[in-house]
Formats: C-alpha cells, structure tokens, sequence
C-alpha cells in the first residue's frame, strides 16, 4: 500500500484541550482527524539527490520544531486560522542509500494523498528540489486526464540535463516536461535572476517555451501584480497549478540556510506578499517548499524561521479565498 511510507513525526504535539492559540496546537495528525482536512502536509526529506552539499533532509523536523514560535492569528490580516483545518501525515520514509526508491515512495505517497483526499490541498515540505518532480508524476499519476501548471519561485531553471547529473536537485523541471508529464508552456518561473542560469539552459527553456520572469522584471510590474497574472495565465491552459517554492529565490542576506544562496534575490517581505497572492488563487491545488538547510542557518535560525512564516502566509492566503 502507498500509504505505508508515510511515517508519524517522532515528536509530541503537545497539544491543549480546546486551545488552538498556537500552530502546535492547531494542525493535527491526519489519522486523528475526522472528516475531510482543507489541507495536508506532509515530508520528503532527502538531500542526497542535491548537486550541491545539502542537509535540506532536516527541513520537514525543524520546520514542525519552530511552529511553537507562531501563533495562528494573522495581526496584519486580521485571520485566524483555525477554522482552516490541516493535517500532518509525516514523513515519507526514505531508504538510507536508494535515491530512486526513495524518489519512488514520495511519488507513490503524493498519489495516495491526492487520490484518497481529492479536495484536499497537499503541501511538500523537502527536501532537496529533486521532491518537486517526484510529486507532480504521482498527481499525474491519479489525475490522469488532467493538464498540470507549474508556478515556480526559483533562483534557478532546474532544467539541467538528468541524463548527465541523475535525478537531481537541478533536474525536476526538465524530468518532467522530458516525460511528458507537463508541458513547457505551462510552466511559469518568477524570481530568476543575475548569473545563476548557464546559456544553455536558457536556450533550453526558450526551445520549451518556459515562461521567464525575471525579479528585475516581477518588481517593475510589482510582484503581486505579477503572480495574479501568471496564475490566470495558467487558469486559461491548465486544471490545477502546482506551486514549487525554492527558497533559494530568497536574497543570501535573507536566508543562509540554503545549499545554493545568491545575493539579488527577494526579501522576505516580497515571497511573504507572493504567497499570501498565491494562496487566494482556486487554481492552486498542490505547494511545495524546498531546499532549505538548516544546518547552514545561524543560531537564531532565520531561515527556518522564514520558512514556517511563508507558509503561513499561503495559508492565510487560502483562508482570505473562502472569505
């Protein structure tokens, strides 16, 4: 059965009786949930598929770690979360030396989620952003009949050559438009930038019509401005988008703890007001956040610290689209 590689975190929820005040105390296991969640996490983590030295396999425990920092009220918003209900199924288990089998569980365990809970968002926590490809092909694999969206917030094109590198952190997007699982054109990649793109993988992604928006180009436009368009762009061609979040898009100042920091990159105020923008778009039906390392963080874990409040962002997003 699919479901068996999802692994319950190895760690107390700490939960209160009638006290959601806090993230710890809001999101519930999913074999503890009774009806249909609004949204399920759940990790991959691995990094032994990164090109570069990674430890982004810690990413899915410290990110659960640090919700005890964050409450569940959006001051600037004026939301409160806990009517939005998510569900942490865990962990894909990943196999100690086998980076196919465990690129195997993740697409197997993404295809039970979608299929068992179709109404359901999933958000990845990974891991390296090897996961993104691995996740779209067991969405595809339920929604046979379906064309994917992806929208990618990404220093980087990720379509270098698997033939050559293996299934790798810097692959996913090109596995996936190599096997036919999306097409080229509906992949819109924002936050590109500076001299982290070799020729040939721009001329690649030209050659598939990748739509590329500069950050030069986001911020003229005005970065929310921007996603709004992507995404109806997507909502003409495509059933259902899937979000991949690298959070290498982020500024060095911003996050060190990513295996591939570049200065240029967003702030955190700009993918914090990206993702509340994506969360309020019905098309978006799957995220991800990727590639994010702690072990490179400071001591007051910025990044981490970042990571968690951009997802909370998405989903104060998605609680603003119900409104």
């Amino acid at each position: 059965m699919r479901e068996q590689w999802l692994k319950v975190p190895e760690w107390s929820w700490n939960r209160l009786k009638d006290e959601l005040a806090f993230v710890h105390h809001w999101v519930q296991p999913l074999n503890e949930v009774e009806g249909t969640p609004d949204l399920i996490l759940y990790g991959a983590p691995i990094s032994r598929s990164s090109i570069s030295v990674s430890g982004a396999s810690l990413y899915p425990t410290e990110f659960r770690r640090m919700w005890k920092g964050f409450a569940t009220y959006n001051l600037d918003e004026k939301v409160d979360l806990t009517d939005f209900q998510v569900a942490d199924a865990g962990d894909v288990a990943m196999h100690t030396t086998d980076i196919l089998l465990s690129h195997q569980r993740i697409q197997e365990s993404t295809a039970y989620l979608v299929e068992h809970y179709p109404n359901t968002i999933t958000c990845m926590i990974g891991g390296d952003h090897s996961t993104t490809a691995c996740a779209v092909r067991g969405i595809k694999e339920v929604c046979k009949e379906e064309t994917i969206g992806i929208l990618q917030l990404d220093t980087h094109l990720d379509v270098r050559d698997p033939a050559e590198l293996g299934p790798a952190n810097g692959t996913p997007i090109r596995q996936l438009i190599d096997g036919h699982i999306v097409k080229g054109e509906n992949v819109i990649n924002i936050g590109l930038h500076g001299y982290f793109n070799a020729k040939p993988l721009i001329d690649y992604a030209e050659e598939h019509r990748i739509q590329m928006v500069t950050l030069k180009q986001a911020r003229k436009q005005g970065l929310s401005n921007t996603v709004q368009e992507a995404l109806e762009r997507l909502s003409a061609k495509v059933d259902r988008v899937y979000v991949t979040v690298d959070m290498d898009v982020l500024d060095i100042s911003v996050a060190p703890g990513v295996p591939a920091s570049t200065p240029g990159g967003m702030t955190a105020m700009e993918l914090f007001d990206t993702l509340l923008e994506i969360g309020q778009h019905p098309i978006v039906r799957h995220i991800d956040f990727v590639c994010l390392d702690p072990s490179k963080d400071s001591a007051i874990a910025e990044t981490v610290k970042t990571g968690v409040y951009a997802w909370l962002q998405f989903i104060t997003g998605c609680v603003l689209q119900t409104r």
